[in-house]
C-alpha cells in the first residue's frame, strides 16, 4: 500500500499544478476526498490491512490527505488572488464614458403620485408622517373605536400573525400613535401599503396604499373637510373633478361619509374599475369620533377634527387611467416603465 499513497502523491502533485481555474481545483478536491475520491477509498481498505500495519498506513494515509486539502486549499487562494487580479485589470481598461445600452429606470406610478400629494400637503401645513406595517390589534382596532368582537371588523378580513400582531388594514392604525405624539392642534398626513384579505378583481387588490389623513383643531367642521379633498383633487388632475359625498358607517368617526369621484376611465359611463356604477369609492372620511380623540390623549370636548383614508392605488388608477389595479403590483415592466422618471 505504501507504493500505491506514493504514486498517489506524484500524481496529485502533477494534477495540482495543471488546475488552473475553480472549477478545476473542484474537480480535483472531488477525485481525491470525494465519496468516492482516491485518499478516501484508501481509508476504506484500512480494515483490510494487517492489524501491526494498520497503524503506520493509517498515519501515511492521514499524512497525504492533509497534504491534498492543504494543497487544494493553496491553489484555490492562488486562483482567486489571479481572477481579482484580472477584474481589477478589466475595470482599470474599461471607459466609463461608454453608453451601457441600458434605458433609464423610472418611478412606479404610486411613488410619483405619492409624491405629488405630500408636496399638496405640505403646502396647505400637514406634517408627513411613516408607520410601520405591522401593528397591534389595539392600533388598528381597538384605539379607533372597533372593539373586540364588534361586527365592524368584518368588513376587514385580516391578515393575523401567529405573535398576535397584524398587517395593518387601514393607515388609520397610526391615528392613535400620531394623535399622542403631536396632541392638538394638528394636521398631518401619513401614506402606507394596507393588505386584506380579499378576492382580487379589477378594482380588488389584496395588499395597496392608501394616505390617511387627520386634521385637529377648536371649530373643525365638514366644511374643513370638503374643502381640502376638493383642493387636493383638483391640483392633482389639474381641473375639476365630480365628487358626491354620500352617507357611510365607519366607527372611527361620526358623521361619517363615502367621498367618490366620477369614474375618469368611463367617463361616468361604467365599466369594471368602477363595478359600471359610473363612480368610484375613493375616500371614506368624517368627523372623529370622540372616542378616538380621548384615546389619543384629546380633549373631545375643546377639539373637534375631521380624518379621511384616501385610496391611494385607486387614485393612481383615475390619474393614469389605468384599468385593472392588480397591473400596478404585477412587476410588470412593460406596463410600468411607460410613467416618466422625475
Amino acid at each position: 500500500m505504501k507504493e500505491t499513497i506514493d504514486a498517489l502523491r506524484e500524481s496529485f502533485r502533477r494534477e495540482l499544478e495543471q488546475a488552473r481555474d475553480s472549477e478545476a481545483a473542484e474537480k480535483l478536491r472531488v477525485a481525491y476526498l470525494g465519496k468516492k475520491g482516491s485518499v478516501t477509498g484508501l481509508l476504506k481498505g484500512l480494515k483490510d490491512v494487517a492489524a501491526d500495519q494498520k497503524k503506520a498506513m493509517g498515519q501515511a494515509i492521514n499524512q497525504l490527505k492533509k497534504e491534498v486539502e492543504e494543497g487544494i486549499a493553496a491553489q484555490v487562494e492562488k486562483i482567486h488572488a489571479a481572477e481579482e487580479e484580472a477584474l481589477v485589470a478589466a475595470a482599470e481598461q474599461y471607459d466609463v464614458s461608454l453608453p451601457t445600452g441600458e434605458s433609464e429606470g423610472s418611478y412606479h406610478p404610486i411613488t410619483l403620485v405619492q409624491r405629488e400629494l405630500e408636496e399638496i400637503f405640505a403646502s396647505m401645513g400637514f406634517t408627513i408622517e411613516d408607520y410601520k406595517e405591522i401593528v397591534t390589534d389595539y392600533e388598528c382596532f381597538e384605539a379607533v373605536n372597533i372593539p373586540k368582537d364588534h361586527p365592524a371588523r368584518d368588513m376587514q378580513d385580516t391578515y393575523y400573525l401567529s405573535n398576535g400582531q397584524l398587517l395593518k388594514t387601514h393607515t388609520s392604525a397610526a391615528q392613535n400613535a400620531i394623535l399622542r405624539k403631536y396632541g392638538a392642534p394638528l394636521r398631518a398626513i401619513f401614506p402606507g401599503r394596507c393588505f386584506r384579505n380579499e378576492a382580487t378583481d379589477a378594482c380588488h387588490e389584496n395588499t395597496f396604499f392608501q394616505m390617511e389623513g387627520i386634521m385637529v383643531d377648536k371649530n373643525i367642521s365638514i366644511a374643513n373637510l370638503i374643502y381640502f379633498m376638493k383642493t387636493m383633487l383638483s391640483q392633482v388632475f389639474q381641473r375639476d373633478i365630480n365628487v358626491r359625498l354620500r352617507p357611510g358607517f365607519f366607527p372611527f368617526v361620526e358623521p361619517g361619509f363615502e367621498m367618490d369621484i366620477s369614474c375618469l376611465i368611463c367617463g361616468g359611463e361604467g365599466c369594471p374599475s368602477c363595478k359600471n356604477s359610473g363612480w368610484l369609492e375613493l375616500c371614506p372620511c368624517g368627523m372623529i369620533h370622540p372616542n378616538v380623540l380621548k384615546a389619543g390623549g384629546v380633549d373631545p370636548e375643546e377639539y373637534t377634527g375631521f380624518a379621511f383614508g384616501l385610496g391611494l392605488t385607486r387614485l393612481v388608477m383615475m390619474k393614469y387611467g389605468v384599468k385593472d389595479i392588480r397591473d400596478l403590483n404585477s412587476g410588470n415592466l412593460k406596463a410600468l416603465s411607460q410613467f416618466k422618471h422625475e
